[in-house]
């Protein structure tokens, strides 16, 4: 795994709980790519106070937007959407083509001490990919792992892929928390980790996972937040304004207790 070379950490007091918010930002553009919205998306993902922030569908690089929009930034979507926020992050790079890439990132307030992207594409289709970062809480020495995902749009697809997640799943030790979040592209309801040992939290809290496609009036729960050794509290779907006209998906967000 990867070691990132960013902003470290002093440990402070312990933390017990934090907050976690996931969300399809759909390259920083609105549905049908009508706006370019990055810089409001940046706003709204600071007033949620989130902890860790996973991030789909983000551009690492584009040589030709920045002639387009006056306003796009100088830096790559993760690291503006970071700013002074979220000292630590990491990006994993799933498609790449003549004018950029984009992928998965993870934003932290807690120090990222090693990462790598899984490339869980299936031939001949969508690039998609599984960031799986081992973070430290302050205070403490014990180590949370999370992984931010995008399934592909077929189920076939969807399937082969949660095989893949599954097989890293049992690369980390049973007893370590841990938390997988993002873009299931799940309409039929079939992505189970209960074999895992892992438990989606709008299903455990409510009975059912969210709904948060499209925006505007979310009808199908293609977003998710799973979880394995920890303990939830007050998971949101977050559709009000500004949420229902930035992207094309709306945010979930959980309280997360060690």
């Amino acid at each position: 795994m990867t070691q990132p070379e960013l902003i470290p950490i002093t440990p402070t007091t312990p933390i017990t709980r934090f907050t976690v918010l996931t969300v399809n930002i759909h390259k920083g553009f609105t549905a049908l790519n009508r706006r370019f919205i990055l810089p409001e998306l940046r706003e709204a993902v600071r007033s949620v106070g989130a902890d860790m922030v996973f991030l789909q569908e983000i551009h690492g690089t584009h040589e030709r937007h920045p002639q387009r929009y006056s306003d796009w930034p100088k830096m790559p979507q993760y690291e503006f959407l970071a700013d002074s926020i979220w000292p630590q992050f990491a990006y994993g790079r799933n498609a790449v083509y003549p004018h950029g890439d984009h992928g998965n990132a993870l934003l932290s307030k807690f120090q990222i001490i090693r990462y790598d992207n899984l490339d869980i594409s299936q031939s001949g289709h969508e690039n998609r990919g599984l960031l799986h970062c081992v973070l430290r809480l302050p205070g403490g020495e014990r180590e949370i792992h999370a992984i931010c995902i995008h399934l592909g749009l077929r189920e076939v697809h969807r399937q082969q892929q949660l095989r893949l997640l599954e097989q890293r799943i049992r690369e980390i030790p049973a007893d370590a928390p841990l938390v997988v979040a993002g873009d299931f592209n799940d309409w039929r309801q079939k992505a189970d980790l209960s074999q895992s040992g892992l438990h989606e939290v709008f299903v455990h809290a409510h009975g059912k996972p969210a709904r948060t496609f499209p925006a505007r009036l979310p009808l199908l729960p293609l977003d998710r937040i799973y979880v394995r050794n920890l303990t939830i509290h007050n998971p949101r779907v977050l559709t009000t304004r500004p949420w229902s006209h930035l992207s094309d998906h709306v945010p979930l967000s959980v309280e997360i207790e060690l």
